[in-house]
């Protein structure tokens, strides 16, 4: 198996549906009172892309990359309309998440996005950002291009030069979600001339 790095057809991932999923264990007691246990550290995204699929063409376009996929074998990009940006209110900038805080050696650091901020936040890593749109800040001054590199297979982003110790490391970027199908089998069906639909096409986050 391999990674494809290509994404699926945009236009059909707009209308699909989908999200964040995760795995806990619930067990009411005898006295009533729960008890829960978390299976799983990190969530992982899972989505139905059949929902985008509104004529023969959409269907073609499926049916050519689920193909060349092999079905689940290799995995590939997913842009998610709703969750795609180190910035969900606006525009990019190089401050949006906090990516780490410089130690006078370090140079490589991991992109990541965090949800909330009082009780519990939720840190995610990046593995798959879209390279042109990255932007980097070290003590909230933005760095030249050429003042960075970044693995766009990992979504780790390495510096020139070390920053100092205490300061602040920042990123704005927008990402993919590494995904595969999780059938073998597409079930299509054609009802009119140019319509064709397929009730459930489950694609799942691959880590």
């Amino acid at each position: 198996m391999a990674f494809h790095h290509v994404r699926f057809p945009l236009d059909i991932s707009l209308g699909a549906s989908g999200g964040p999923v995760r795995l806990t264990d619930v067990v009411t007691l005898s006295s009533g009172k729960e008890e829960r246990n978390q299976r799983w550290e990190n969530s992982k995204r899972s989505y139905n892309a059949g929902y985008g699929i509104k004529s023969r063409s959409d269907m073609r376009a499926v049916l050519a990359f689920f193909e060349e996929r092999r079905g689940r074998f290799h995995g590939f990009l997913w842009h998610d309309a709703l969750d795609f940006s180190s910035n969900d209110a606006g525009a990019i900038s190089a401050s949006d998440q906090k990516i780490g805080v410089g130690d006078g050696q370090t140079v490589s650091f991991q992109l990541t996005k965090t949800y909330g901020e009082e009780f519990d936040p939720y840190q995610r890593e990046i593995n798959k950002p879209v390279k042109s749109t990255i932007r980097i800040s070290v003590a909230f001054g933005e760095l030249d291009l050429a003042d960075f590199e970044v693995d766009e297979t990992t979504g780790i982003v390495t510096l020139n030069t070390a920053p100092a110790n205490g300061e602040i490391i920042s990123a704005g970027f927008e990402f993919d979600v590494p995904v595969r199908f999780d059938v073998d089998k597409l079930d299509i069906e054609l009802f009119n001339f140019d319509g064709a639909q397929v009730p459930n096409i489950p694609l799942v986050e691959v880590v």
